[in-house]
């Protein structure tokens, strides 16, 4: 006995319902296939302009602390370039309740959107050391040896 299938032409293929159906799957995949790859794209651009903005606000931190004068009150602000790209910063230098410490705020933002603050990195910051003295036997410890 021969299947009713092979007389008929309507089983040789896919119908056009059929194929369009399949065309809409892909085509649904693929659009979510593409929405995750610029969402990946997005989130790693904003993860390498954080992680620079940090290690820009890091590196300030630590400039202020190293140099040979005690930050003055105040707040000051600049432009670099560093990897590449234009960075904005902003450092505001208060005083604490602790008379031998001033706190600073370092803010970094992108060149072109300064407003828009990408990170912030805080610290405390004591004077230097006088000179000829070493920082042990400036803090008052009776165990310094120089």
């Amino acid at each position: 006995m021969m299947s009713v299938c092979r007389e008929s032409p309507r089983c040789a293929g896919f119908t056009l319902i059929e194929a369009l159906v399949a065309l809409i799957i892909v085509a649904l995949g693929m659009m979510a296939v593409h929405t995750q790859l610029n969402q990946y794209v997005v989130t790693s651009v904003y993860i390498r302009q954080k992680t620079l903005a940090s290690w820009i606000a890091t590196n300030k931190l630590t400039e202020l602390s190293v140099q040979n004068q005690w930050p003055e009150t105040g707040d000051e602000e600049d432009d670099i370039e560093y990897a590449g790209q234009q960075w904005h910063y902003r450092v505001e230098i208060s005083v604490t309740q602790v008379p031998n410490l001033r706190r600073a705020d370092v803010s970094v933002s992108l060149g072109e959107d300064p407003e828009r603050i990408l990170h912030t990195v805080s610290g405390l910051i004591e004077p230097p050391t006088p000179p000829g003295i070493s920082p042990l036997r400036w803090l008052g410890r009776p165990d310094a040896t120089r």
